[in-house]
């Protein structure tokens, strides 16, 4: 029989492994001695948390993003026809959910192989299940255009959009660009909108809060420099 790629989550921030991730999936990550990840560092790091049965120098780790040829993939997952496991992983949350590793479980599917998810964190999910919007009916968009001027007017075409489906609109943004992107939500969306904040979900300083623009815009902005953050909106 051939081997499973195993799609394992890692955290979306400084949090004990315990808090985040079953003992059965941290007890199989750590008897894998092969895995694909954005960084090899980063995944260093999850596996020293939870722990390995082997040394980490001994666990190889092959690099991947978005430009990685098909070819490549293929090639890392070729063991696996021969029984051998091998894990993804992702830099935050679960792998290939608005994630490169989408293209290695599409890889594994075409070569025949076992593509096993494991519970785990996704801020995704996470920041809809907190937030009080349509849980229904959503739609993610990454980020938004880095120009002041596009990105407001894209915001105001999601919103748009999620006035007619009565569908939740999610978008992120590079950290130390979140202070603009919550200004940029206040003064682009109608007051009417309701705009959830997810910050540094799972963490110590995890924050959740779902009020209407008009009502945001009469309180104290809340601190998102430097924390990973998933905006929420949902207009009427």
């Amino acid at each position: 029989m051939s081997g499973t790629l195993h799609l394992i989550p890692v955290s979306l921030g400084e949090a004990p492994a315990d808090s985040w991730l079953p003992a059965q999936a941290r007890a199989l990550a750590g008897s894998l001695d092969c895995y694909i990840a954005e960084n090899a560092k980063t995944a260093r790091a999850f596996l020293k948390q939870i722990g390995t049965d082997r040394p980490l120098q001994e666990i190889t780790i092959h690099t991947l993003n978005a430009q990685t040829p098909i070819q490549d993939i293929e090639h890392w997952l070729r063991p696996l026809k021969a029984g051998k496991d091998m894990g993804l992983v992702s830099e935050a949350g679960c792998p290939a959910v608005a994630d490169p590793g989408a293209k290695v479980a599409a890889a594994a599917h075409r070569m025949g192989l076992r593509v096993k998810p494991w519970v785990g964190p996704s801020s995704l999910l996470l920041g809809l299940m907190a937030s009080g919007l349509e849980g229904q009916r959503f739609a993610f968009h990454g980020y938004a255009p880095v120009d002041a001027t596009e990105r407001a007017k894209q915001l105001r075409a999601w919103e748009q959009q999620s006035a007619r489906q009565d569908q939740t609109q999610m978008l992120i943004e590079t950290p130390y660009r979140n202070a603009a992107m919550f200004q940029t939500l206040l003064s682009a969306l109608k007051g009417d909108t309701r705009l959830c904040v997810a910050r540094a979900l799972t963490t110590d300083q995890e924050l959740i809060a779902t009020h209407t623009v008009a009502h945001w815009k009469t309180l104290p902005p809340p601190a998102l420099d430097k924390q990973p953050t998933l905006f929420l909106f949902l207009a009427r």
